[in-house]
C-alpha cells in the first residue's frame, strides 16, 4: 500500500509505522519521494509478516531475509536494496523509541549491485541541449532555455530546481540559494550565459506565464508551467527530452544527467574534487569521487606531465 500522502499517512498503516513515518517526516526532514518509498516498502513488509500471522515486534533476521527474497523477483538490487534500508531503519528507530529489543535487519546483508558510472554528455552535446530552445521570445522556450541553463551551470537536482522561489536567486551577485536532501541550503554560483537566460526569463517569459489562471496559486515560484501554475519535476523531465529530440542526441536524458555534467566538466577542466563536493552538496566526498572515474582526459594529461617515462626518448 501507497502512502496517500507525506503528510498523512494512511489509517491502515500500523501505529508503530506511522510514528515512524512522523519521526521521518519532522525529524529527519525526509523528502516526499522517500517517505512514500518507505511506507510503500514497510507496508508490503508487515503484510508479508501479516500473511503468517506475525507481529512487527518482534521479528526475526529470517523473516527479513524471507520478504527481501519474496520481492526479488520483480525487483533489482537497487530496489531490494531500498526495502531492506527502508526495515533497518525502522528497527533502529523502534529499538531507539524502546518499542523493540533488537534490530532484525541487521544481520541481513545488503543485495550486491552492480557499480554504474554516472551517464555524461560531452561538452557539445550539452551545449547543444541547453541552447536548443533558443531565444524567439516564446515564453515557455525563454522558460525552458533558463531552467537548462541553470540545470549545467549550478548542478542543482531537479527537485531543487522546482523548489526554487524568486527570492532564491540573486542574478546581480550571480549565486542561488537552494534546500538540498534534510533541506540542508547550500549557495551555488550561477555562470553568465544562465544569468542571462533568467534575466531573459524573467523579464519576458514569467509575468506572461503568471498571468495565466493557476498563476496566484503558484505563488512566488521560479519557474512555472503553461498553465501558470510551479513546474514539477515530472514535467521538467518530459521537456528535456522533447529538446532532445529536437537536437536528434541518440540517447534519453535524465534531469539528472546535467547534473552529471556539471561535476564531470568542471572536473575535466581543473576543478577541485571538495570544490565540487561543496557545489553539489555532498554529505561525503566518496560520493564525489565517483566522478573521477570518468575524468580520464585530465588523468592522461597529468600523467604525460608528470610521468618521467611517459614519453619514449
Amino acid at each position: 500500500m501507497v502512502a496517500r500522502s507525506a503528510a498523512e499517512p494512511p489509517a491502515a498503516l500500523a501505529p508503530e509505522i506511522q510514528r515512524f513515518e512522523a519521526w521521518l517526516r519532522v525529524e529527519r526532514r525526509a523528502s516526499p519521494h522517500t517517505l512514500q518509498a518507505y511506507l510503500s516498502d514497510l507496508s508490503q513488509y508487515a503484510a508479508y509478516l501479516a500473511a503468517r500471522n506475525t507481529p512487527l515486534i518482534p521479528s526475526s533476521s529470517t523473516l527479513v531475509r524471507g520478504f527481501i527474497a519474496s520481492a526479488s523477483g520483480g525487483a533489482g538490487p537497487a530496489t531490494l536494496a531500498r526495502k531492506l534500508s527502508a526495515i533497518r531503519s525502522f528497527y533502529r528507530h523502534l529499538v531507539k523509541e524502546g518499542l523493540a529489543a533488537t534490530n532484525p535487519a541487521r544481520a541481513v546483508a545488503s543485495p550486491r549491485q552492480p557499480r554504474r558510472l554516472p551517464e555524461v554528455l560531452p561538452e557539445e552535446e550539452t551545449a547543444a541541449l541547453v541552447e536548443a530552445p533558443g531565444s524567439d521570445g516564446d515564453p515557455l522556450h525563454l522558460r525552458d532555455r533558463a531552467f537548462m541553463e541553470l540545470l549545467y551551470a549550478s548542478g542543482l537536482r531537479v527537485s531543487e530546481l522546482t523548489g526554487l522561489d524568486l527570492d532564491g536567486v540573486d542574478l546581480v551577485q550571480g549565486l542561488v540559494r537552494v534546500l538540498g536532501k534534510r533541506r540542508k541550503e547550500r549557495i551555488v554560483p550561477v555562470g553568465g550565459q544562465a544569468r542571462e537566460a533568467l534575466q531573459r526569463y524573467l523579464a519576458d517569459a514569467r509575468p506572461r506565464l503568471a498571468a495565466r489562471p493557476a498563476g496566484r496559486a503558484a505563488g512566488r515560484a521560479l519557474f512555472l508551467n503553461f498553465r501558470g501554475g510551479r513546474l514539477t519535476s515530472r514535467s521538467v523531465a518530459r521537456l528535456i527530452n522533447g529538446w532532445v529530440l529536437k537536437v536528434g542526441l541518440p540517447r534519453h536524458v535524465h534531469p539528472h544527467v546535467l547534473r552529471h555534467c556539471f561535476a564531470t566538466h568542471l572536473l575535466t577542466n581543473g576543478a577541485d574534487l571538495r570544490g565540487i563536493q561543496e557545489l553539489l552538496g555532498h554529505a561525503s566526498l566518496s560520493t564525489t569521487q565517483r566522478y573521477t572515474h570518468l575524468d580520464w582526459k585530465r588523468l592522461a594529461t597529468v600523467y604525460d606531465q608528470a610521468h618521467p617515462r611517459a614519453h619514449t626518448p
